[in-house]
């Protein structure tokens, strides 16, 4: 017996898909062994790893569906239930998340934001969060900086691009869109010291714990096989 190994794609490099890349999407949520709020979403999602944290996520899996960097992949939590509350006692998180999902489900389908009409309305209701299992969008991808020299730095999602901007129209019709690397904050340049003033500079001191949130490792474990989907689900699982 023989091992025909022509028939897989090359190993691809561990170089990450470059800053401000526009690309076709699709999401895959890793179930985490929570249940949400909705029968479908039994064993959906993942527990914070925060001692303390009632932080719920969803764990999802983006694969970049064609183009150049066709088959890379990325990771991001999105929060949707516990963490920081607002002034009505409503998850800061999850209203982040929520606006996301809803831009997701609009590039998806090609809806214009603006469109609440009723059938615009009715491609916008999920029976639970597991619905958007699959779903394909036009992203904008960034790389995050990690700030734990554990690990390294990231691609994770910068937006979701909507049908009202020409990139989604040029990505949806397979041009090649040019990357645009986010202007990123620059500290300002702080004027030199008299002469007199010049002593040696104290040591700068540490990042409180606070801000230096875990980051995504490089190696991900294997994702699961997909549950199967149940009838009536939303239209991008229903072509």
């Amino acid at each position: 017996m023989t091992f025909d190994m022509n028939d897989v794609a090359p190993q691809q490099s561990g170089d990450l898909i470059p800053d401000g890349t526009f690309a076709k999407v699709t999401m895959s949520i890793r179930k985490g062994g929570t249940d949400g709020m909705s029968e479908v979403d039994r064993g959906l999602l993942k527990p914070s790893n925060q001692p303390g944290s009632d932080v719920l996520m969803v764990d999802a899996e983006f694969t970049v569906a064609e183009g150049p960097h066709a088959r890379r992949k990325f990771w991001q939590n999105f929060t949707v239930q516990g963490g920081k509350l607002d002034e009505q006692g409503q998850s800061i998180g999850w209203k982040i998340s929520k606006g996301q999902f809803r831009a997701m489900i609009d590039s998806a389908l090609g809806l214009n934001p603006d469109d609440m009409s009723e059938a615009a309305k009715a491609k916008r209701m999920l029976r639970g969060l597991a619905d958007l299992d699959g779903i394909t969008f036009v992203a904008k991808i960034q790389i995050e900086k990690s700030r734990n020299p554990a690990y390294k730095d990231a691609n994770k999602l910068d937006h979701v691009v909507l049908p009202t901007a020409p990139e989604w129209q040029k990505v949806m019709a397979g041009e090649a869109v040019p990357a645009q690397p986010a202007q990123r904050a620059q500290a300002p340049a702080q004027p030199a010291a008299p002469a007199w003033g010049q002593s040696q500079p104290a040591a700068a001191p540490a990042a409180p714990a606070w801000s230096t949130p875990a980051s995504q490792p490089a190696a991900q474990p294997a994702a699961e096989p997909a549950a199967p989907k149940p009838a009536g689900g939303p239209a991008w699982l229903n072509p």
